[in-house]
């Protein structure tokens, strides 16, 4: 007996809605990652500031590693500060592994603050507690990363 026609519209329109679907999801993930490549204008880079304070915790993360370290405020209160990195695998170029900090360290992190006064900042170098210093190697004698240079 021959199939319905309408039946195999349904079948067909089943099929397709799928995926329509698939490529919508596929295209917002692409958005995603397309938006996670920022650029580096929320940073003040002509601002150095230096924070000492306890690892609080070290995410060996894409896009961007994180550095979250708890500072003492002079009235005695924590601030947490969250610190961007550079990704997982241009830090292991760069020396760092994922146990390079670890929850406790006691550290002074020199970063480029936020311009918008949030507790954050970029990274520029680490002073770890045997007195060693981690430099973000990208910056060329402590200038801006990212910024066009106007001749």
């Amino acid at each position: 007996m021959p199939a319905d026609p309408k039946d195999e519209a349904a079948r067909r329109l089943a099929l397709k809605i799928p995926l329509k679907g698939w490529c919508a999801a596929v295209m917002l993930a692409l958005a995603n990652v397309a938006v996670a490549h920022h650029s580096f204008a929320m940073f003040d880079q002509a601002r150095q500031l230096p924070l000492q304070g306890t690892v609080h915790e070290f995410q060996w993360t894409n896009p961007h590693s994180w550095i979250y370290l708890d500072v003492r405020r002079s009235d005695g209160a924590l601030e947490t500060w969250q610190i961007e990195m550079n990704s997982p695998n241009n830090l292991r170029r760069q020396g760092w592994r994922s146990r390079t900090l670890k929850p406790g360290d006691h550290v002074t992190v020199v970063i480029n603050p936020l311009r918008d006064g949030r507790k954050g900042g970029l990274f520029v170098s680490v002073k770890l507690p045997d007195g060693s210093m981690i430099l973000d190697p990208t910056r060329r004698g402590n200038a801006p990363i990212n910024v066009p240079v106007v001749k």
